[in-house]
This record gives C-alpha cells, structure tokens and sequence, in this order.
C-alpha cells in the first residue's frame, strides 16, 4: 500500500452502517482560532485607532485637574510630561506671566504657598503668575520640555530662570565621556547634538522619541507612575497580586504640598567659603547652549522672555570660585544684551535664607520676589507689557 493510502486509510472513520467513510478534506489555513476578514480587519483598525486617540481625551474628563493659583507639577510626577502639558495648557489659558525653571522655581524646600511664584502674585495682588517650575530640568532638559510639552506656551510673559548650578562642573554640564545617569532623560537630544555622557542604546532613543510624538504613550506612563507606582500594570499586579488594579486607579491626583524638609544638616554654615567649583567655560558650555535655544525657542512663539540668574549661595564658594563666576556673569549679562532680553542679575540672599548651593528659603523667596517688583527692566517686561502685540524691549 502506498503512503497516500496509509493515510487516507488512517483518516477514514466507520459510519452507522459500518461502512467506512472518508473525514471533510481539510480547508487550506483552516483553525480553530477566529479569522477575520478584509472587512472585519478595517473595523477593528478603527475600533483601536479611536481607543488610541481618544484614550488620553477622555481621560482628562473623568480625571479632574482644576489647579490653585499656587499650583505645581506634584513632586512625584516631576516626570509626567502628559500631566506637565496638561497644566501648561490650563495655565496659559488663565494667566499672562509663567515662571519656568527647575527645582528652584518649583520649591523644593518650601511649600506650595511659600514659592517665587506665590510671592509674585502676593505683590501684584491677584494671581497673575503660574508656577512652571518642574524638578530636575536641568537646561537640556527643559529646552525638551518646552519643546515637546510647552507648545502652549505663546503670546506669554515668560520669566525663565536661569541656575548657574549646571555649569559648576564638567558634569553637570554634562560634558564628560564616561556614562552617568542624569535627570529627564527622555527630553534631551537623542540624536543631535550629541551629548558625550549619554549612552543610551538605540531602541531607548527610539522610544524617547515616538514618546514625544504620541500622546496615548505618555498618557500610559501617566497612569504608570500616578496609580502604580511607576510600574506597567503586570509588574504591579506582581508585587500586589491580590489587589485588583482597577482600584487602584482613584481618578485623584497627588498633593502639589509634598515636598522635601530643610534638616539642619543640610544648611551650609559649616561649609562656608570653601566650595572650589569647577566651572566650564561658557563658550563650551552644553547646558548653556540650551538654555540660549530655549530663550529663542520661546521668542519664536511670541513670548516675551525675562531672564532671572540665579542667584547662587556664594557665602558658600571660596573667592577663586567667586571670581570665575563673576565673568561668567559678565558673558551671560553680554549675550542678554546683545539679544535685547531682559533680564535681572539678584544679588547674594543673606546666608541664612538659603538651604543649600541654589535653594533658597520662604523668606528668601519672598526678598527675591520683592527685588524683581522693584526691578526696572522686570517692571517694563513683564508687569507693564502688553505680551498680545509682539513687540521686544
């Protein structure tokens, strides 16, 4: 018997009668999973393409943002950039002048009520100042933020700070060749320009970027880190696996008051005069490449931009250290100048209303606020202008 027949004989089976009767052909890509057509495919590509763009929309809807005049990013989700465009959308359409900046701006040792922001609009009577601030941005870092998540940000008053703690050393300006890890990631450069420290691989860069241009992925990283503890849901189902995860998502936002305590270890009485810095030199500065691509990035969108340096702890350097940084303040005064940006230079705070190298205290927020109202060029920039028609002082 051939080996056809074996087979076919193999695959017969008796009917009632007996007799043997040969089983159903076989249908070519015949299974027992679901298979669906041309037609039916096209609906589920719109079934899912709605889910994908719309998810985030909705969201917003059942997850309710309404922030206080003294509101900031909560310190948890510093990097929510889904949350940070969101505020940033709301802000815009409720005041004229945002202050934007790093953890400095933001408060880090202070709390919501206590911040440069509040005190600004403390003086100016009404809440005319939205805190922009988010911890952490460093200058390549926020050029990213306002690139990708600050869209809104047009036709503003911007006061932009500037702290001059990033270029205290080759790392920080994140010069050196070896690889170490630093803030924010996700919003610098993953091509071009090249930063030496950052080592990435590929697909990590590849995912920075379809990030920034997708929505529904920082939407997904939003729930993420505000309901799972920045775990994906499987990880989390893990680590609780008789939690249900759906309870865990409360629709409720953290507390903008969470914020980290001055102990009195950290103040810097101990440490007076004897920090030697080792600054970079501006003219190979990266952080202070970006930061000017920032200062160009916000005029393109019709803001009127207002610098704020610093100011630094000096009480805490020692005077070589003071004296790089005094011309390093000439160059940064020269470069404001010479692009018709208004800007204020602070003096030093007393050394008791500082907390460490850049943060300062509640009352020094409150003396920084008040030097700005009494400030001329922050008076014709930012409290007397009029953002709408486009003109630069």
């Amino acid at each position: 018997m051939e080996k056809k027949d074996i087979l076919d004989a193999g695959c017969s089976m008796p009917d009632a009668r007996g007799s043997r009767k040969s089983r159903i052909e076989e249908v070519p890509f015949s299974s027992n999973c679901l298979r669906l057509s041309a037609r039916e495919w096209f609906i589920v590509a719109i079934i899912f393409s709605a889910i994908f763009c719309l998810s985030p929309t909705l969201w917003e809807r059942a997850e309710k943002l309404e922030p206080e005049p003294d509101y900031r990013l909560p310190y948890d989700l510093s990097s929510d950039y889904w949350l940070y465009k969101r505020y940033c959308r709301l802000a815009c359409s409720r005041v004229e002048s945002l202050v934007v900046g790093d953890s400095v701006v933001w408060g880090h040792f202070v709390p919501m009520d206590n911040t440069l922001s509040h005190y600004l609009n403390d003086l100016a009577g009404r809440a005319r100042f939205a805190n922009l601030g988010a911890d952490g941005t460093h200058p390549a870092a926020l050029e990213g933020l306002l690139r990708y998540y600050g869209r809104d940000i047009s036709n503003k008053n911007v006061i932009l700070h500037l702290n001059p703690l990033w270029m205290t050393s080759a790392r920080h300006d994140l010069q050196t060749e070896k690889e170490h890890h630093f803030n924010h990631p996700e919003l610098v450069p993953q091509f071009t320009p090249q930063i030496p420290c950052y080592k990435a691989s590929f697909p990590t860069r590849i995912s920075a970027v379809v990030k920034r241009c997708v929505p529904f992925f920082n939407w997904a990283w939003h729930l993420n880190i505000t309901y799972f503890q920045s775990m994906d849901v499987p990880a989390w189902t893990l680590e609780h696996p008789y939690e249900n995860p759906l309870n865990a998502v409360s629709f409720r936002l953290p507390s903008s008051e969470d914020y980290e305590q001055p102990r009195d270890t950290a103040r810097p009485g101990s440490a007076v005069g004897r920090t030697a810095l080792q600054w970079v030199e501006l003219k190979t500065s990266l952080q202070w490449s970006f930061f000017r691509r920032s200062v160009e990035l916000l005029r393109k969108r019709n803001n009127r931009v207002f610098v704020l340096v610093g100011p630094l702890n000096e009480h805490m350097f020692d005077a070589d250290s003071i004296d790089t940084y005094r011309k390093m303040q000439t160059e940064i005064e020269a470069w404001l100048q010479l692009n018709n940006v208004g800007y204020y230079m602070p003096v030093v705070l007393p050394r008791h209303l500082y907390v460490d190298t850049s943060h300062p205290l509640s009352e020094g927020y409150a003396v920084l606020a008040k030097q700005l109202f009494e400030n001329e060029s922050f008076r014709s920039n930012i409290l007397y202008s009029n953002h709408n028609s486009g003109e630069r002082r």
